[in-house]
């Protein structure tokens, strides 16, 4: 792992959690802000080709997206447990020759990692404590498209967030849960380049669809 908090988070996302997950999408379909963000894609007419899914999970966002016109995806996740799920679900929808799996974290390995059409981040914000940088690389390899959920900044989340905190030290868990500024992320998409199309909101979170204001290839120029 390059850094100690890809190292925290493969050990809090362990493989019975991969192996849950998992099951309740089989069991479920899409849930929560992933199906928040399925819908609000839909809702705003994206039709990408390529897709970049950060802190992918066991898949729920590609898995969809491929059977709804999307060509190619590349499933990042730091979580090594999630990563062998994903891929288990992949070869069970063969599409296991449309998705590239690649274990990591986007800011450390982002100079590996090619442009898409579309970039999602479904709770991954939460989970990452430098905010503008995973915004800026994220941002960086969107060529038209970009979705991402993330927990409201209010008090409830923040004393919520703070307890569980609390509670993964007590047991030795290094894993921390960050409440980022709301305000501050809507102002980093605007900085590198993209505006809201749609947003939506639950008591906890929030989901954004966003467009590049200029639809411009990013400056690295590489494919998807």
């Amino acid at each position: 792992m390059p850094s100690c908090h890809c190292e925290d988070i493969d050990h809090h996302f362990t493989p019975r959690r991969a192996r849950d997950d998992l099951a309740a999408y089989r069991r479920r379909g899409p849930t929560g802000t992933a199906r928040m963000i399925l819908k609000a894609l839909a809702q705003a007419g994206v039709a990408p080709q390529t897709l970049l899914d950060v802190g992918a999970g066991v898949g729920v966002l590609h898995h969809e997206l491929l059977d709804r016109g999307v060509q190619r995806a590349v499933h990042l996740e730091v979580a090594g447990a999630f990563v062998e799920a994903a891929r288990e679900e992949t070869g069970r929808r063969g599409h296991q020759n449309r998705v590239q799996f690649q274990q990591g974290d986007l800011v450390s390995l982002a100079a590996d990692i090619a442009a898409a059409d579309l970039v999602t981040l479904d709770r991954v914000v939460c989970c990452y404590p430098d905010v503008d940088a995973l915004v800026a690389v994220s941002t960086h390899k969107a060529r038209q498209y970009y979705a991402l959920s993330y927990p409201h900044d209010r008090w409830y989340i923040r004393v919520r967030v703070w307890v569980q905190n609390y509670r993964r030290r007590l047991r030795g868990d290094p894993f921390r849960f960050f409440v980022h500024s709301v305000e501050r992320i809507r102002s980093l998409l605007l900085a590198n380049g993209f505006e809201v199309r749609i947003s939506r909101s639950t008591i906890n979170w929030e989901v954004l669809v966003c467009a590049r204001r200029d639809r411009r290839t990013p400056a690295d120029g590489t494919g998807g």
